[in-house]
């Protein structure tokens, strides 16, 4: 039966959601393309019409989901642009997110991950990273004295604040110091909102 183009283009959103929410979840290493496929509601057969490898698969999907993320910070810088930087570390640094990072910020999840990965995927969270920092430079509060180079420095210590934050809190087992180390670094961070 041949696949409308329509259609076509659907299941490949869908793998790419599926396959980022359980990369997320497990790790690179920790879930296969018949997983995903299964996960995606499709054949393992179907797989290499969309993708070349596991590894375009895993770059794709990782581009897919840190593009989306910097459409959601956008959005709300947009929205609520007195408050966006206040309530982004609320809702990064909180426990939901903590407790979930297949719904989560694929940085905190992958960023590991990618150290280990080959050039495509190293790429990928490369121009993601850098696209976040972007955005996030766009919520820091203006301040017209501040120097471009100290927009941007903040925003990268930010993000690697945040990014680290959460990997730290999901990594211990004590319930009291992971929610610690969020609460810690969500009040340092919250000077930046009003200091910067």
């Amino acid at each position: 039966m041949k696949v409308s183009r329509e259609q076509f283009l659907e299941n490949r959103e869908r793998i790419l959601e599926v396959a980022s929410k359980m990369f997320r979840e497990k790790g690179f290493d920790g879930v296969g393309v018949a997983d995903i496929m299964n996960g995606a509601g499709m054949t393992h057969g179907g797989f290499y019409r969309h993708f070349a490898s596991k590894e375009d698969l895993a770059a794709k999907a990782s581009e897919a989901s840190m593009a989306r993320t910097v459409e959601k910070w956008r959005e709300q810088g947009q929205s609520h642009p007195d408050s966006a930087l206040a309530t982004f570390i609320g809702h990064y640094l909180s426990e939901r997110h903590r407790d979930s990072p297949g719904e989560g910020c694929m940085l905190a999840a992958l960023a590991s991950d990618a150290a280990r990965e080959g050039p495509e995927i190293r790429q990928c969270f490369a121009d993601g990273v850098t696209s976040m920092i972007e955005s996030l430079e766009s919520l820091l509060p203006g301040d017209a004295g501040a120097e471009a180079a100290d927009t941007r420095r903040t925003a990268i210590a930010t993000m690697a604040e945040l990014v680290g934050a959460m990997v730290l809190s999901r990594a211990v087992s004590d319930a009291a110091l992971s929610k610690e180390i969020l609460g810690a670094v969500s009040d340092d961070l919250q000077t930046v909102c009003h200091s910067h």
